[in-house]
């Protein structure tokens, strides 16, 4: 291996005729294929497994030069990762994409045709699971030692299908062609316990009988861009560790068999299982307990390799909880401690407290995960202990002399006093780390006074903000290469590295031959979009109209409602005047309701029978078009971003954490029509009021109308126009040859519903919002020179920035290099 110019070189031959003997070499040897008999899925598997090759390459070297140093390591727990394709990714990252194209360019295959083939990894709901996969590129990047952990699902999230309008879910099978990135490491399995008994008649209580599960980890190597550092994601798949039983099997008991590893494997099985029945809640708990038990099993295997001396644990290890879900994590932990390695209760507290972060990524109060003490005592007895204990100890810890001591109590304990009770895991988080993190500058704030404010009264020491990031890589370089290659031919190819480069564009937002070359990219975008959506599922967009694009998972918080109502507006305006002066617009919508929300996908329903009437209607089809994009991930949002003029971030100011979209639709020159919510108030520090569109009530007048009394059959009676298009929604003039009544459920949430993320109440400033995005638009100079400063004013908002800020400030890292 030799450095050039800071890029590590390795042995490994990058030429294109290198790499194309490696691919070649696979397609013969690893998939007993012959360039004539082979189809594009195996030049893709091929192609990987050359990719692999050179990553395995820095992988032990970084392995190697991380156990000789004897560091100390970041753990990144979380239950997502939303990954998409790789190979693109780790072609960039490797500097090998050009060289890679040219070798298939030479076999007769084009390099997208063979990247479209690759599954996508989507084991994330939406911005929590790619903000994971953003910050291990980063980590990779920036040359931390980490590891991140997760779970090993069989199936994604789902796949999303549109039919008559509704979502249908059906099974993300991404594993069943075989997947060329992951190594399975049966070696470092784990056994963990579920449900069984505590034994008291022994010198301490005692943890027994009920079930043991198998875990196997599986590794996904994380290359670095223009870095030697190969990270891993180890994620745990489920087993039964009961050996098949041949006997009964013969004997005609073919259910008491296989039920056993039915019941194992099912861990494993989904992301998020619909949490409505009791079933499925002790399944999310065993989920969360399995992953986080396997994970903190394998971190003390690897540092009892190298230390001798458990003292040292908070030295070399630092755990990070991402969001709530993995805060069994403590007292798991303290129970190995005790258990296990029979510390004291003092000794393992310590250690415990001194090694964990926590990140909380939302203000919903019903997203912080509470399970009821007797699913708790069933399937975890002895943490339900050990977590009683923990209780006690803070309870008792509270000052005497403090304000409202009792009501301070009763908020900070880790126990709700309803019935049944209830274990709060987001204050057992919070008790257990020594950092608490907000994602924006705003939430971080909210945490401290609204949500977390107790805490923040005992430990104001341990709470900080970390803005969310994006990594550049994917988010301009891959998904966005003619502005990427624009960038680069203007101020060098130093920004993918290091983003805040890109303030050296804001010159040349006033200057007319760059501007003329950035409105081509985007032009070129568009076409490319329109004809992708065209071919695709016979959308008919017109290029020349203003692409707005609201991307996200579908929730009444981020209010896809809002947007359909100023979309019912437009359509209103444009049938009562067919001659009305707007810039032609197309509405791009795309997310997934979570199965089990009904009324998130009453929306998508309501967006598509709005959508197929204002789509099929050639009184107004040729300025207004709608459409709902299906399946939304990381795929897709890498072909709408580039495209897009407009981005939609309007949730209820006060509600939305961070937000990640903003940023990525931002970075590649869409201008943010958004409220003063998550990230869009950091956005319009950097990019200057002048280039956003910000509308609607602060999170501090939400507050304040929803104390004093907020009702929205008030403004729906006392508004003609609100009342109009909602009555319009539920007159069954969008529904088709269904009833009125199935997009009741909408209407019924603004009005008699409550309306509580305040729709209404910020419907005539989001219109009046739109209103400028067209007057503006119009003039198309001003609106290129608003883009270009958008994308100059972005670098801040690198996940490598993110990183940074958490390895100086929260984990105490130091990068380590491959010798």
């Amino acid at each position: 291996m030799t450095s050039r110019n800071g890029f590590w070189r390795f042995a490994t031959d990058t030429s294109p005729e290198g790499i194309r003997e490696s691919i070649l070499s696979h397609l013969r040897l690893s998939l007993a294929r012959s360039p004539d008999t082979a189809t594009t899925f195996d030049w893709w598997i091929s192609t990987a497994m050359m990719c692999q090759d050179h990553i395995v390459d820095r992988f032990l070297a970084t392995y190697r030069a991380q156990k000789a140093e004897k560091v100390k390591r970041l753990y990144f727990f979380s239950l997502e990762y939303f990954l998409g394709r790789l190979l693109h990714q780790n072609l960039i990252s490797l500097g090998i994409l050009e060289q890679t194209k040219k070798a298939l360019i030479g076999l007769g295959l084009d390099i997208d045709q063979i990247f479209e083939e690759e599954p996508q990894i989507g084991l994330g709901n939406g911005g929590l699971g790619r903000l994971a996969a953003c910050f291990l590129d980063s980590l990779s990047t920036l040359r931390y030692p980490a590891f991140g952990y997760g779970l090993h699902y069989e199936f994604g999230l789902f796949h999303q299908d549109i039919i008559n309008g509704y979502q249908v879910e059906r099974p993300d099978d991404w594993t069943r062609f075989g997947v060329p990135w992951e190594i399975i490491r049966p070696r470092y399995s784990q056994v963990i316990r579920l449900y069984g008994n505590i034994d008291w008649n022994k010198q301490k209580p005692v943890w027994v009988g009920g079930k043991e599960i198998l875990g196997v980890p599986y590794d996904y190597l994380i290359p670095g861009y223009n870095s030697p550092v190969v990270n891993v994601l180890r994620l745990w798949r489920s087993k039964s560790t009961v050996e098949f039983d041949l006997e009964a099997f013969n004997r005609g008991g073919y259910f008491e068999a296989v039920a056993e590893k039915n019941f194992s494997e099912s861990i494993s099985k989904v992301l998020y299982p619909n949490d409505k029945t009791e079933i499925g809640r002790e399944l999310r708990l065993i989920q969360q307990y399995f992953f986080v038990s396997c994970s903190l099993h394998d971190i003390i295997r690897r540092f009892l390799k190298e230390h001798s001396n458990l003292d040292d644990f908070p030295s070399k290890v630092v755990i990070h909880l991402n969001d709530t879900h993995p805060a069994i994590a403590i007292a798991e932990l303290m129970r190995i401690f005790l258990d296990e390695h029979n510390l004291s209760w003092s000794k393992s507290w310590e250690l415990v407290s001194q090694c964990f972060a926590y990140t909380n990524h939302t203000l919903m109060p019903e997203a912080l995960e509470k399970w009821s003490v007797p699913l708790f005592e069933r399937v975890l007895p002895r943490h339900l202990q050990i977590i009683y204990e923990i209780n006690k100890q803070l309870l008792d810890n509270i000052p005497l002399n403090i304000q409202e001591r009792d009501k301070l109590i009763r908020q900070v304990s880790l126990i709700e006093e309803t019935q049944p009770k209830l274990v709060r895991m987001a204050n057992l988080a919070i008790c257990g780390s020594y950092s608490i993190n907000g994602v924006s500058a705003l939430h971080s704030e909210l945490l401290k006074k609204e949500l977390f404010h107790p805490f923040y009264i005992l430990y104001p020491k341990k709470f900080h903000n970390v803005t969310n990031g994006i990594t550049p890589r994917l988010w301009l370089l891959a998904s966005n290469p003619r502005l990427s290659n624009l960038i680069t031919e203007v101020i060098g190819d130093g920004w993918p590295s290091d983003l805040e480069q890109l303030d050296a564009l804001k010159p040349y937002a006033q200057d007319p031959a760059f501007k003329e070359k950035y409105n081509l990219v985007k032009q070129c975008n568009k076409d490319e979009l329109s004809n992708l959506l065209k071919k695709k599922y016979n959308f008919v967009l017109d290029p020349e109209a203003i692409f707005d694009v609201q991307i996200k998972r579908i929730h009444e918080y981020k209010r896809q409602h809002l947007n359909l109502l100023h979309i019912l507006s437009l359509y209103r305006r444009l049938l009562d005047n067919p001659n009305l002066d707007i810039h032609p617009r197309v509405f791009l919508i795309a997310g997934k309701a979570a199965p089990g929300y009904d009324l998130a996908k009453c929306i998508i329903k309501a967006i598509n029978a709005v959508g197929y009437k204002i789509n099929n209607d050639p009184r107004v089809n040729k300025k207004l078009r709608v459409y709902f994009v299906p399946n939304y991930g990381v795929w897709s949002a890498s072909k709408i971003i580039p495209a897009a003029d407009v981005s939609e971030q309007i949730s209820t100011a006060g509600k939305e954490a961070s937000g990640t979209g903003n940023m990525k639709l931002a970075l590649n020159g869409a201008l943010t029509v958004g409220t003063m919510d998550g990230a869009n108030i950091e956005i319009l520090e950097a990019v200057g009021e002048r280039n956003i569109f910000i509308f609607g009530l602060r999170a501090e007048e939400i507050r304040k109308l929803s104390t004093s009394g907020y009702s929205s059959r008030k403004i729906y009676e006392s508004d003609p126009e609100i009342k109009y298009l909602l009555d319009w929604l539920k007159s069954g003039e969008f529904s088709q040859n269904e009833p009125p009544s199935v997009l009741y459920p909408v209407v019924h949430s603004l009005i008699d519903g409550g309306d509580p993320f305040f729709v209404l109440a910020d419907f005539h400033a989001y219109k009046q919002t739109q209103l400028e995005v067209d007057q503006q638009y119009k003039d198309r100079q001003m609106w290129i020179s608003k883009a270009i400063l958008n994308t100059a004013s972005l670098g801040w908002f690198s996940s490598d920035r993110s990183i940074q800020q958490y390895a100086t400030n929260i984990w105490d890292l130091s990068p380590c290099l491959p010798k």
